[in-house]
């Protein structure tokens, strides 16, 4: 006994260790590619001395920084999965499919690591445009996913080896009786676009984390057609987020994540509870507010979500407000702020669907002022005025003087002005702002508000490390899945389906479908998986059909936000929930109102495209 606490001590201790190696790593090539592109854009600003090699370098960093970023979070549980369906399993089957998919994602987790690993040796001697070793860009891919692997072990490890034992066999099962079907009928064995689909719903149903579901479907697809090599699925992974634009995305968590530690949040969401908290409904509008300005700055829904509600909802139960309805109007919010830029989700289909991301971002503005509009005239018809005795008043009433948060405002709109800016002016794209946003964001935590100490931004960016790497995984396993569906002329055939349909029955229908699609989806998937998925299939469908493809990105971007927050299956509710420290049968009610009237204003934005057109038409894109 003493020997076995000991060992497991050990390996415990070890993994604590790899885990903090992995964060620092992580970290260090995230801090690395901020000082490449802010010394790029600076040179060839101010030297006229434009860098080559920055764009390769730069991407060669995201991505090594992604996967040891994605290990990390694997190491920590916080991967996303649709646990609904198996929380309402019995202990025993529960047990067996949680077995089942620890193991599931260590084999998918080796086997990106070996095939990274290959790739990288198989490139060796080929170079990028600016001259770069090629294979410095697969090698530390693999190098976080061998760490993603043994952390998926340890996992693995830590359950009962009874348990293992049956997910094991469960497995062995699946694939022989595939294996003799093959072999004693191959001509009734369905094909492996089927089996891909079925293996995708299947392991989605069972709990397994979102991006290790949508890479192995891509999986079954490659090993049952047998034509392709491992390496081209570790190529299209690495394809997935090595791309200049896509470095927006650490770089926009980073700053939400910087936003909290510098005190630019509190300062925000103080100020705005001493302007109308004390209004009807005044700390719901708070809230509205807060999610419209936070949108607007750190690009990340989570961080936002994270900053706004660990202020307020224990506002709202000192004020003697229901924590579930609070908890329902800070999701509806984050819906809303969908399509406020910088949001991750208009990047990332921007960048999947080739359309203009400043366009989209300027797009957005008019629908999210509708949504915001709506949110904030039903928190003050049917709010109440807060009502605090004395001594909560004590409690939550702002110690600051009023001038340490006007500093924060301005500088929190200091921030808001260089980005749109920088769109507008073309002195930087937006990868390049959003790097800027992240040095603006340090130096004022750090020499204007003093509150950012290295220990804090070394924190912060390790978390934003790691909520990028979360995300980058999934915008990568979600690439290699359509690469799989591309070879199966899948987006052509749905193109010409809806467009048939649309032709007979109208382009209405089309929208509808559209909608209903990105709405079950998004609440099936991840809000960037569904993007990346049904972004490239219906966009080229819209053109033909004549509506405005900023217009409809718009639209996709909204319905997807409504399927992320929507119960019983939506990973964004959850997240709130959790934040709010509230169960989600709380929110249920509440959120069904605010959902409902969310999707009202999404009708009204899909068929009155002048709210998401005309401001693109002023600004030129």
């Amino acid at each position: 006994m003493t020997a076995a606490v000991s060992l497991s001590g050990g390996r415990h201790g070890s993994i604590a260790l790899l885990l903090r190696v992995s964060d620092a790593i992580a970290a260090i090539l995230l801090a690395a590619d901020l000082v490449v592109v802010c010394g790029s854009v600076l040179l060839r600003f101010c030297f006229n001395a434009p860098v080559e090699w920055s764009d390769d370098v730069a991407r060669g960093l995201m991505v090594g920084s992604a996967f040891f970023g994605a290990a990390s979070a694997l190491a920590r549980g916080e991967n996303v999965g649709v646990s609904f369906f198996r929380d309402m399993a019995p202990a025993r089957l529960r047990a067996l499919v949680d077995a089942a998919s620890s193991l599931l994602v260590v084999l998918i987790s080796g086997y990106v690591a070996y095939n990274a690993i290959k790739l990288g040796s198989l490139t060796a001697g080929q170079t990028t445009g600016s001259g770069l070793p090629l294979e410095l860009t697969f090698y530390p891919m693999g190098a976080g996913a061998l760490f993603m692997t043994v952390f998926a072990i340890d996992q693995l490890c830590a359950r009962p080896l009874p348990d293992i034992v049956r997910g094991l066999v469960a497995i062995a099962v699946v694939t022989g009786l595939y294996l003799a079907w093959d072999y004693l009928s191959p001509a009734t064995v369905p094909s492996a676009g089927t089996l891909m689909l079925i293996g995708f719903f299947a392991t989605l149903v069972g709990g397994l984390p979102i991006g290790f579901a949508l890479a192995l479907a891509a999986l079954i697809f490659i090993w049952v057609e047998g034509a392709l090599p491992g390496v081209i699925f570790a190529q299209q992974m690495a394809r997935g987020i090595d791309n200049f634009v896509l470095l927006a995305i650490p770089f926009f968590i980073l700053v939400g994540y910087l936003m909290e530690a510098n005190g630019m949040s509190v300062r925000l969401i103080e100020l705005l509870q001493r302007g109308v908290g004390r209004m009807r409904g005044g700390l719901n509008v708070v809230m509205v507010a807060s999610m419209v300005l936070f949108s607007g700055i750190s690009g990340s829904k989570m961080a936002d979500v994270a900053a706004v509600g660990s202020v307020l909802i224990p506002a709202a139960r000192r004020s003697k407000q229901n924590p579930g309805g609070a908890v329902a109007l800070l999701a509806a919010s984050a819906v809303m702020a969908e399509t406020i830029p910088p949001c991750i989700n208009l990047i990332i289909l921007g960048f999947v669907a080739n359309l203009s991301i400043g366009g989209l971002f300027v797009a957005g503005l008019l629908p999210a002022a509708l949504m915001a509009l709506a949110l904030i005239t039903v928190s003050i018809i049917f709010g109440k005025t807060p009502t605090e005795t004395p001594a909560d008043e004590e409690d939550i009433a702002p110690q600051m003087p009023v001038s340490g948060l006007w500093s924060g405002a301005i500088a929190s709109f200091g921030l808001i002005f260089m980005i749109f800016f920088g769109f507008k002016s073309g002195f930087a794209t937006a990868t390049e702002i959003s790097a800027f946003a992240v040095a603006y964001a340090l130096v004022v935590g750090s020499v204007v508000f003093r509150e950012l100490s290295f220990t804090s931004a070394a924190h912060s960016f390790v978390q934003g490390a790691t909520r990028a790497g979360l995300v980058l995984f999934i915008v990568a396993a979600a690439q290699s899945l359509a690469f799989t569906l591309t070879l199966q002329q899948v987006p052509h055939a749905v193109g010409d389906f809806m467009l048939g349909l649309s032709k007979t029955s109208g382009t209405w229908l089309f929208i509808l479908l559209a909608i209903g699609v990105l709405i079950v989806m998004g609440s099936v998937l991840e809000g960037a998986a569904a993007l990346i998925i049904f972004g490239p299939l219906l966009l080229p469908v819209a053109v033909q059909l004549g509506i405005d493809p900023l217009h409809f990105g718009v639209v996709l971007v909204i319905a997807m936000g409504i399927g992320l927050f929507a119960p019983p299956l939506g990973l964004g509710l959850y997240g709130a929930c959790l934040i709010g420290n509230v169960p989600i049968e709380q929110t249920v009610k509440p959120i069904m109102g605010y959902l409902g009237l969310l999707f009202l204003c999404l009708l009204v934005i899909a068929f009155v495209p002048w709210l998401s057109t005309a401001l693109p038409r002023a600004f030129g894109y």
